[in-house]
């Protein structure tokens, strides 16, 4: 008898809508799933964010047990934010390529069934770049950057020449005519002198009359034909580092507009998985193998171009567009895996309701800043469109289960709106905690990276999404406070000046307490999470500029970002879903109780390294 577990993570589905719409019968395999097994709600991770939390679901540990603690860390030499997922490490040896190490530690369940011999098909799971070896095979998710090292940088080009570079994009401004010259931006040369971009060059032509744009590609003679207000497929690009070293990426153009002036957009250039510069499978040549079976698909982790949207220079019809892309290229990697999959476990995230809901949800909320009552008629209901259509991709996972298959349907946490964010760093400044040089204030062009901070007269600072961190002598490079009497008077300072935080512009609290980490995590990495972390009620969310170890204008503002929609608030408040095709032994199921719970039926004992205890 071969026992099978299929696990497949819906990322960030909300219970108050799941439930709704079963109610009205509107997910017909997931009430399938239910009425053979059961449903409950999900108690996710502090933070509710998915690295974390699908960090949790692998190795069946708290935080503090696998070291990820939110999408941004900080470098307590420099002060610094800092990428929390992976690492990059440069080689003594010039000629030698840089090392990525996988910032994730403890001991996720494919490795625990790889050592009894089971084997494991593990796809898009967060935090698994660069892949580990395994019995099976495993295509990296979340942590995977761009061809660029970034996390999704993309390309605007136009020929209106007033136009100036927003967030975290680059922008080619493009000659008159209907037939220019331009280029892709590739990898950073670094080894160049000095050190510069490698490009690859493209020639684009207009067709008015077709309402098209024809691009051709480092010399090639066949033409890329692309539609006004469309998608291309995706169109390989070669970057060259030298006349012996090159590396190949993998982009998609969208069509902007072709007049008055031309604008399009060249989306981030992600691995090639035929030949990426990095490993994003194993076995290293599983990506190059499934590309021939589906063909090209995205490798960045966060595939989904919300920057795009967030710039304004794709709207929500062409966002929605991406994001189907995206999600098909997903299902055919799941129905391909999963005509062959025999025995062990089957794991496949999908990650773009997450990025629809952030993207989307102004249009749901009329308290919302961002809400637009023109487009909310059309878009208002596109989330509940777009579970329907994550139900839709279970048809093909029931038609796989057998009596010996236990299958998981999951989310790693809930949603809501984001109305209002909170600047940590400008109350931390306001309240004597954070201290500027001279008389400079929040609001002000401070520079980047805290570079106005004093840190002499500084007992707190914030980065990442919610964490407080204190200026400990000993640990940060500036530290000013002793571990004991004076760090406790900081932190009871933090969690009594933010507890029922007001905020006087919507009469409502911001902020329902402050949780120190020894209350939250255990476990060998406990030392690398923040110390305080903010548990904000929903509709409020940490700001922008305290994210990246910045400052707002105020301590409270409107958010009146495209993303409007998120889950980092108190972690009780936006707990995540679970429905199996068994009965469970309860209904207050954890995250950490999936581990456990797929070694259990596979018969394979549970280490004690996992805290979680199996639901069957």
């Amino acid at each position: 008898m071969r026992r099978k577990v299929i696990v497949i993570g819906l990322d960030g589905l909300e219970p108050g809508i799941v439930e709704a719409m079963l109610e009205r019968g509107e997910l017909p395999n997931l009430a399938k799933i239910r009425a053979s097994g059961s449903y409950s709600r999900l108690k996710t991770t502090y933070p509710a964010q998915t690295p974390v939390a699908w960090s949790s679901f692998a190795t069946g540990t708290n935080p503090g047990g696998h070291g990820i603690f939110d999408f941004i860390s900080r470098d307590p030499e420099t002060y610094l934010p800092d990428v929390a997922l992976t690492r990059f490490e440069r080689p003594k040896n010039m000629l030698a390529q840089p090392r990525v190490v996988n910032r994730r530690s403890g001991v996720p369940v494919w490795q625990t069934l790889s050592a009894a011999g089971i084997p494991s098909t593990i796809l898009r799971c967060p935090c698994t770049f660069p892949p580990e070896a395994m019995q099976g095979r495993m295509l990296a998710g979340v942590g995977v950057p761009d061809l660029r090292g970034s996390q999704s940088k993309g390309t605007f080009y136009t020929q209106d020449r007033t136009v100036v570079a927003q967030e975290n994009e680059q922008l080619i401004l493009l000659d008159s005519g209907a037939e220019i010259a331009t280029r892709v931006i590739g990898p950073r040369n670094t080894k160049s002198s000095p050190p510069g971009d490698t490009s690859c060059e493209i020639r684009v032509q207009v067709d008015q009359a077709a309402r098209k744009l024809a691009i051709q590609t480092g010399g090639s003679p066949a033409k890329i034909e692309v539609p006004e207000k469309g998608w291309s497929d995706w169109v390989r690009f070669k970057f060259k580092f030298s006349m012996l070293q090159s590396v190949t990426g993998i982009a998609r153009f969208y069509v902007r507009q072709l007049e008055p002036h031309l604008e399009f957009y060249v989306s981030a250039v992600n691995f090639d998985p035929a030949a990426p510069m990095f490993p994003v499978s194993a076995p290293a040549d599983y990506a190059r193998e499934l590309a021939d079976k589906i063909g090209l698909f995205s490798t960045l982790g966060m595939a989904e171009d919300h920057n795009g949207l967030n710039n304004g220079r794709l709207d929500e019809a062409a966002y929605l567009q991406h994001c189907e892309l995206v999600l098909g290229e997903r299902e055919r990697a799941m129905r391909f895996e999963l005509d062959r999959f025999s025995e062990g476990l089957f794991f496949m995230l999908f990650d773009t309701p997450d990025r629809v809901q952030h993207m989307l949800w102004r249009f749901r909320d009329r308290e919302h800043p961002g809400f637009e009552p023109d487009l909310s008629p059309e878009l208002a209901t596109r989330i509940e469109e777009h579970y329907r259509r994550c139900d839709d991709l279970l048809s093909a996972v029931l038609d796989k289960v057998d009596e010996n298959t236990l299958l998981i349907v999951l989310s790693d946490h809930g949603f809501g709106t984001f109305r209002r964010a909170f600047d940590t760093n400008t109350w931390l400044w306001q309240n004597g905690l954070l201290a500027l040089k001279g008389s400079r204030k929040p609001g002000e062009d401070l520079g980047e990276g805290f570079v106005s901070v004093d840190w002499s007269k500084t007992y707190a600072y914030a980065v990442g999404l919610g964490g407080i961190y204190l200026n400990l002598k000993g640990r940060e490079s500036g530290g000013v406070l002793e571990e004991g009497s004076e760090a406790e008077r900081v932190r009871h300072a933090i969690q009594t000046g933010l507890a029922d935080f007001p905020d006087a512009q919507t009469q409502r609290a911001a902020i329902r307490s402050v949780s120190r980490r020894e209350e939250l995590y255990s476990g060998a990495f406990v030392g690398n999470s923040p110390d305080l972390l903010v548990n904000f009620h929903r509709g409020f969310r940490v700001s922008w500029q305290s994210a990246v170890g910045g400052f707002s204008h105020s301590v409270l503002e409107d958010n009146m970002r495209r993303w409007s929609g998120d889950h980092i608030v108190d972690p009780e408040s936006v707990p995540g879903i679970l429905f199996m095709n068994r009965a469970a032994l309860h209904n207050h199921a954890r995250i950490i109780d999936l581990a456990p719970t797929i070694l259990k039926h596979l018969g394979v004992e549970v280490p004690g390294t996992m805290e979680g205890k199996s639901l069957l």
